[in-house]
């Protein structure tokens, strides 16, 4: 399968979750994305267009490992439910953003449940 086909799947998909998958400001949206080097959180009101809270292995205050692996993703889940809790956010619907519910995806939701959000 070529990184072409495989980046056009995982945009299909992520269009078809997105259909169903809408965040309010009372219940944003976390969605997730993986690049090759980094992890990618955001909360985000789609009513009012508007991020909420982010977090991202790019910042300086993450120490990451320049790779995107579960070490990471757990950290990012960790640091996104403290922000989302500063704001007084708690309930959330997850968007897997067309990857597969598992290894990385299932850390950084796993970590942000233990955090202290619920989805």
């Amino acid at each position: 399968m070529s990184i072409k086909n495989r980046r056009a799947n995982r945009s299909r998909v992520h269009f078809r979750i997105r259909k169903k998958v809408s965040g309010t400001a009372a219940r944003p949206r976390l969605a997730v994305f993986f690049s090759n080097q980094h992890v990618y959180a955001q909360l985000i009101d789609d009513e009012a267009g508007c991020t909420l809270a982010s977090a991202s292995t790019t910042e300086k205050a993450v120490e990451a490992t320049g790779a995107a692996n579960s070490a990471a993703a757990v950290k990012i889940g960790k640091l996104i439910a403290e922000r989302g809790q500063k704001s007084k956010i708690e309930n959330v619907v997850f968007d897997r953003g067309g990857f597969i519910f598992h290894g990385k995806v299932k850390a950084l939701a796993d970590a942000a449940r233990d955090g202290g959000l619920k989805f």
